[in-house]
């Protein structure tokens, strides 16, 4: 694989991380909601994975006080299996511990087993269970926290 580039979000990545969301996810984020997050949200913050000047990953964190709430994570599905989201993953938790963050959290669909994995090797744990949290289908979300 070329260079990966773990970067901080900017303006004119709003587009591409949209189509990400159209991508990834069956209740995706819209360009306005997106839009308000990386530009005026203060508690949010957004890295993005680039290869050869290809967006194709994202993450997305709220951080308040000293804990910090993962919004979304996602990886096109061309270069998924590369660790992308690894990296992107040790570089937001790495970037919020230096401004004080000390907690994680996220949800994750309760049948995606890859996304469990990936961030139980990050040191998350399963705390807890949203039933019904999905929209789109009433898919339950696991609770995930690393310490």
């Amino acid at each position: 694989m070329a260079q990966l580039i773990i970067r901080q979000a900017e303006e004119r990545d709003i587009m591409a991380i949209e189509g990400l969301e159209q991508v990834c996810f069956s209740d995706p984020w819209s360009y306005e909601s997106l839009e308000h997050d990386i530009l005026n949200n203060k508690l949010s913050f957004y890295i993005v994975a680039e290869v050869e000047g290809v967006v194709c990953g994202y993450v997305g964190i709220w951080n308040i006080v000293d804990e910090g709430h993962i919004t979304n994570v996602a990886v096109s599905p061309d270069y998924r299996r590369k660790h992308i989201a690894s990296n992107m993953l040790d570089v937001l938790i790495a970037s919020c511990q230096e401004v004080g963050v000390e907690r994680f959290t996220l949800e994750v669909r309760a049948g995606n087993e890859p996304a469990k994995a990936l961030y139980a090797g990050k040191g998350f744990r399963e705390v807890g269970v949203r039933a019904g949290y999905y929209q789109d289908n009433g898919e339950d979300a696991i609770i995930m926290w690393r310490e």
